[in-house]
């Protein structure tokens, strides 16, 4: 049930599960967040000694749409007497922002590069692989280390739900990085992320021209968009037609497309 290749994750359907009780399993959460939605895998960091979890997990559904589901109906419900917290533990990917430098502090000296890339790769995509400072000569880490995160939203998502939990028996602090070029100041400014979003504005590709409603064709393969009903307070409201005329056909006429 553990969670497949980091690169074949949909980071957008997966969800962060933290406050678990010792006696929580990847089983036990895949029976309960099956009931949400469809479930893909299920993965809890563990320690490598005790092999025991670290009070929190992250599960990944089939689709975005049943993360969101169970972000609603399964926030703050209790395991073992104790209130789960579930939040959102990716990031849109679409638009990719500069600055979102995480520092990682605390750390056990087993954790390595690869451990920090399977915890924090479910928040969103990781730009380059974490670097662990270590000493020059013995190659020993230094107890802390660097993540760059490919948005703000990945990196905020990252320091609320990690920030003192525990990895490897230590509970780890993160934060934003200070900045290389400016003395004091951390990343993740109001002024960093305005900039950001004005440099992104003239990437998005210009609106079609046409109609409202007008779109190209969809490619080829395509599939269309599942049905869903109308919520139950949609009514559709019909007038009666004016008094003697016919009544109105039950369905709209086939359109004349011979011009």
């Amino acid at each position: 049930m553990a969670a497949g290749p980091i690169a074949e994750r949909n980071q957008d359907a997966t969800i962060y599960v933290g406050g678990l009780d010792d006696r929580v399993t990847e089983s036990l959460l895949w029976e309960l967040f099956v009931q949400a939605g469809p479930v893909v895998n299920v993965h809890m960091p563990k320690d490598r000694v005790t092999q025991t979890h670290q009070g929190y997990g992250f599960v990944e559904f089939m689709g975005e749409e049943d993360a969101d589901y169970a972000i609603k109906v399964m926030n703050m419900i209790k395991l073992y007497g104790k209130p789960v917290r579930v939040n959102k533990a990716s990031a849109h990917q679409k638009n990719l922002d500069v600055g979102a430098n995480v520092f990682i502090g605390n750390l056990d000296p087993e954790v390595d590069e690869k451990l920090l890339y399977d915890t924090f790769s479910a928040f969103g995509v990781i730009l380059q692989t974490p670097k662990v400072m270590r000493d020059p000569e013995t190659g020993n880490s230094k107890a802390f280390a660097f993540i760059n995160f490919a948005s703000f939203e990945a990196s905020d998502a990252a320091i609320e739900a990690m920030n003192n939990q525990y990895l490897c028996n230590r509970p780890i602090s993160v934060s934003y990085a200070f900045k290389k070029d400016v003395k004091g100041e951390r990343h993740g400014s109001a002024a960093e992320r305005q900039s950001t979003i004005i440099s992104s504005f003239h990437h998005f590709p210009p609106p079609p021209f046409g109609p409202p409603g007008f779109g190209p064709p969809p490619p080829p393969g395509a599939r269309p968009p599942p049905w869903r009903p109308p919520p139950p307070s949609f009514r559709p409201q019909y007038r009666p037609p004016p008094f003697g005329h016919p009544p109105f056909p039950h369905h709209p006429p086939e359109p004349n497309y011979n011009y």
